[in-house]
C-alpha cells in the first residue's frame, strides 16, 4: 500500500525544512548591510540581527554645524540599512512561505446560499 500516510517521511521532510530555515535565517543575521544618506555623508553598517557595526560621518556634515540635519541623516541612513535587511529577509525567507490558497470568501459555496448577507434583527 504505497498510498498510506508515511509519518516517518513527513517528519524527515519537516526536519530538513527546519534545518534549511535555520541556515537561511543565520545567513541573514550574519550578513552586513550599509545604509547611507546625504550622498554618503552618513553611512551606518548593521548586521541582519540589527547589531550596529560602524557609523561613518563625513567631516563636511559635522562642519556644517546643523545638528538637526545631522540627526536626520543618521536616522535616514539607519532606516536605509533596515530596509535593505527587510528586502533580503523577504527574498531569502520567501522559500518558506505558504503558497497562496486563493480567496476563501465564499467558504466552500456558502455564499451562494446567501450566508454572507447580514441579517438585521430589527428589520424583521
Amino acid at each position: 500500500m504505497s498510498d498510506q500516510f508515511d509519518l516517518g517521511s513527513m517528519l524527515a521532510g519537516a526536519m530538513e525544512l527546519q534545518q534549511r530555515f535555520e541556515v537561511a535565517r543565520a545567513s541573514v543575521d550574519q550578513a552586513e548591510f550599509t545604509g547611507t544618506a546625504g550622498g554618503d555623508a552618513v553611512s551606518i553598517t548593521v548586521t541582519g540581527n540589527l547589531r550596529v557595526l560602524d557609523v561613518s560621518i563625513a567631516p563636511a556634515a559635522v562642519e556644517a554645524g546643523d545638528v538637526t540635519m545631522l540627526e536626520d541623516l543618521v536616522t535616514a541612513a539607519l532606516t536605509d540599512a533596515i530596509a535593505r535587511i527587510d528586502r533580503m529577509q523577504q527574498e531569502v525567507m520567501s522559500e518558506f512561505q505558504m503558497p497562496d490558497i486563493g480567496a476563501l470568501g465564499d467558504l466552500g459555496g456558502l455564499d451562494a446560499l446567501g450566508a454572507s448577507d447580514v441579517i438585521d434583527i430589527e428589520d424583521r
